[in-house]
């Protein structure tokens, strides 16, 4: 009889140990399910808040420093006759492509509002406005800034300018 109580003792002391610990542990996740319910609307309407700025930024345009890049080792890598998106060129061909490199700051990937194949339209610049596409990416040293793709012959320039995401989509398939 002494042993049923002990097996008793015990059954009931791991019920007991059980059921408590069910009660604290509801009781703290219903605790933090409220914490980070709350830090959740928090971060929605910092998300909205910061959506409308970027809407503001493509709507208004972004104020940029604009410079040209040509299509050589010394100012790309050792492949210059390849963008960073994977686009191949013609280095003798280069400035009749329209083809930018942004900073990275101005990149979805790295937070920004511009991805490889967006088009921008360019204006504040003197004989250089118009319609680019991204396709190639700055040095991580610079920030809002644009680099227009030329051939070798064309001579440096640096303008102040702006950019503005146009309507136009780049279609990747092939009909």
């Amino acid at each position: 009889m002494r042993k049923l109580i002990d097996s008793n003792s015990v059954l009931a002391f791991i019920l007991l140990t059980v059921f408590a610990n069910g009660f604290v542990s509801i009781n703290v996740l219903e605790k933090n399910k409220r914490y980070y319910k709350s830090l959740i609307e928090t971060i929605k309407e910092e998300n909205v808040a910061l959506t409308e700025i970027l809407s503001e930024l493509k709507s208004e345009g972004l104020d940029v420093t604009v410079t040209m890049y040509q299509p050589v080792e010394r100012q790309t890598d050792s492949t210059p006759n390849i963008l960073a998106d994977g686009t191949r060129i013609r280095t003798q061909d280069a400035s009749n492509y329209k083809f930018i490199a942004v900073s990275r700051n101005l990149l979805t990937r790295h937070g920004g509002w511009l991805d490889y194949g967006d088009f921008v339209f360019l204006k504040g610049t003197e004989g250089k406005d118009g319609v680019y596409q991204v396709r190639d990416t700055m040095n991580k040293r610079w920030v809002n800034r644009i680099d227009i793709l030329e051939s070798i012959d064309v001579k440096p320039y640096k303008f102040n300018g702006q950019i503005h995401k146009t309507d136009l989509v780049h279609n990747t398939s092939s009909e």
